[in-house]
C-alpha cells in the first residue's frame, strides 16, 4: 500500500455523514472496514471528519469516536475541513435545508433521497454538485449507465419494476394470496414498512421515475405531474384472469419520449407473459431502457436493503471525491434534451385496457355495457363472465382494443351508474409492445 503511493502526493478528502439509519450504518461500516481497499482502488483517502445523528446512542453502538460525533447537522455543514456531505436522513425537511446549505458552502453532496430529488430537483440539480446513484434501484448502477454508458443514445423508453415491496406483494397474489396476507408476509420479512403507503400506492416509484426522467430525457418533472396509481384495488382473481389472457400484472414505472413530448406514469399494468420483465419476482427490481443506438437493454437486482444501498453511496463518495479534487461539476455528464418536452396528459393516452365490472347476473347486462363502450368509440377484443350467481353479482372481464383514456373514463363513469353494477369498475392499462 505504501509503495503504491511512494513519491506521489496522496489525495485526501474530508467527508461528513448526516444520518445513521440502516443505510448510514452500512456506509459507516464499509468506509471503516474497507478503508485501505478504497484507497488502493481510487488513489484518494476518505477521512470521516464528522458523523451526525439525533440519536446520541448511535455513538456507542457504532463505536464512533466522541470527537467526530455530533447531533447538530449545522456543525457538519459548517466544518471547513469537510468537502463532501453525505445526506442519509431521508424525507424533505431538514434534508433540503442541509443540502442547500452545503451547496452554498461549496461542498459536494451524496444522497439517496429520491423524494427530495423529485420534489426539488429543479433547485438542487442546477448546482451540479450532487451525486445520487443510490436513489433508484439501490446497488444496481442504472443511473451511471444512463449518464455515461448510454451517453451516445437518445433514450426513447424506460420501463421499470422499481419498487420491491409492490413486486413482492403482486408475486404472492399471483400465487393466490390476498393483498392483506401478502402485505403482512412482506412486512414480516422486512420488505415492507409498517406503513407501506408510499410503496403500494405508487408514490415511491413516481419519485424514482422523476429522477429517471431527468437523466433519460433531460426533463425534470414533479411527481404531481406524473400519473400515479397503486395496487391496493387488485385481487388475486385479477392476477388469475390476466394469466388466462396471457398477461401478468406488474406495478410499472413507464417513461416514453416522442419528439417533443414525454409520457410519465406509474400504475399496475398488464404485461405479456413473454416480456422479460414478467419474470421479475418477489423483491427484485428490473429496468428496461431503449436507446436509439443500443436498442433495448435490461438491468436487474435487489432494489433495496442496507448494504446494497450503502454500496452505491460509497461508490458516489469515491466519484464525488474525484470530482472534488478536480473541482469538476457533475452535471456535465447528465443527458440533456435539445427539445422543450411537454408531459402528455393522462387523458390523451391511447392504450388497450383491461376492465373488470361487478354486475348482477341477469339478461341485458353485456349489451348495455358494450353499448356504452361502443357509443364512446371503444371496441371490445375479449369478454368473459366469471361464473354464474342467480340474483347475485359476478365479475365480467373485458379487454379492449386501443382507445383514448378520456373516452374509457367517460364510459366507465356512465356504466358505474347503471343499476346492475354493484362495485366500482376496475381499469388497468395494457402494454403490448
Amino acid at each position: 500500500m505504501q509503495n503504491q503511493f511512494e513519491g506521489k502526493e496522496l489525495k485526501k478528502v474530508g467527508i461528513g455523514i448526516i444520518g445513521l439509519g440502516t443505510v448510514g450504518e452500512g456506509v459507516w461500516g464499509i468506509l471503516n472496514r474497507k478503508k485501505e481497499e478504497l484507497l488502493l482502488r481510487s488513489g484518494i483517502e476518505i477521512e470521516i471528519i464528522k458523523v451526525c445523528d439525533i440519536n446520541r446512542k448511535k455513538k456507542n453502538s457504532l463505536k464512533i469516536p466522541s470527537q467526530i460525533f455530533t447531533d447538530l447537522w449545522e456543525e457538519v455543514v459548517e466544518d471547513k475541513r469537510i468537502g463532501i456531505i453525505v445526506e442519509l436522513i431521508g424525507g424533505l425537511h431538514p434534508a433540503k435545508e442541509i443540502i442547500l446549505s452545503a451547496i452554498k458552502k461549496d461542498k459536494y453532496i451524496v444522497t439517496a433521497n429520491k423524494a427530495l430529488l423529485s420534489e426539488y430537483g429543479n433547485e438542487i440539480w442546477s448546482e451540479g454538485r450532487i451525486f445520487f446513484e443510490a436513489s433508484v434501484m439501490s446497488g444496481v448502477p442504472v443511473l451511471k449507465s444512463i449518464k455515461e454508458g448510454l451517453i451516445a443514445n437518445r433514450i426513447e423508453k424506460i420501463l421499470g419494476i422499481i419498487n420491491g415491496t409492490a413486486n413482492y406483494i403482486l408475486t404472492k397474489m399471483e400465487e393466490g394470496k390476498t393483498y392483506e396476507t401478502a402485505l403482512k408476509e412482506a412486512q414480516r420479512k422486512g420488505f415492507a414498512e409498517a406503513d407501506p403507503a408510499l410503496d403500494v400506492e405508487g408514490t415511491d416509484s413516481a419519485h424514482k421515475l422523476s429522477v429517471l426522467s431527468y437523466l433519460s430525457f433531460g426533463s425534470w418533472v414533479s411527481p404531481k405531474d406524473i400519473l400515479v396509481e397503486g395496487i391496493t384495488s387488485l385481487t388475486p382473481e385479477d392476477l388469475r384472469y390476466a394469466k388466462e389472457l396471457g398477461y401478468t400484472i406488474k406495478l410499472l414505472a413507464i417513461g416514453k419520449r416522442d419528439k417533443n413530448s414525454i409520457e410519465l406514469r406509474v400504475h399496475p399494468t398488464l404485461l405479456p407473459l413473454s416480456h422479460p420483465l414478467s419474470n421479475v419476482k418477489e423483491e427484485f427490481n428490473a429496468l428496461l431502457i431503449k436507446g436509439d443506438e443500443v436498442g433495448e437493454i435490461t438491468f436487474g437486482g435487489k432494489g433495496a436493503g442496507s448494504y446494497p444501498t450503502a454500496s452505491a453511496i460509497v461508490s458516489d463518495i469515491i466519484e464525488s471525491a474525484k470530482s472534488f479534487v478536480k473541482r469538476e461539476k457533475f452535471s456535465r455528464s447528465i443527458s440533456a434534451s435539445p427539445y422543450s418536452l411537454k408531459v402528455v396528459s393522462p387523458s390523451e393516452l391511447v392504450l388497450p385496457y383491461y376492465l373488470r365490472f361487478n354486475a348482477l347476473d341477469e339478461p341485458g347486462v353485456l349489451s348495455s355495457i358494450s353499448g356504452i363502450l361502443g357509443k364512446k368509440g371503444i371496441s371490445i377484443e375479449q369478454v368473459s363472465q366469471k361464473g354464474r350467481k342467480k340474483k347475485g353479482a359476478v365479475p365480467i372481464v373485458m379487454m379492449t382494443h386501443e382507445a383514448k383514456e378520456k373516452s374509457i373514463k367517460e364510459a366507465i363513469k356512465e356504466i358505474d351508474k347503471l343499476p346492475f353494477i354493484k362495485k366500482k369498475t376496475l381499469l388497468l392499462r395494457v402494454e403490448n409492445f
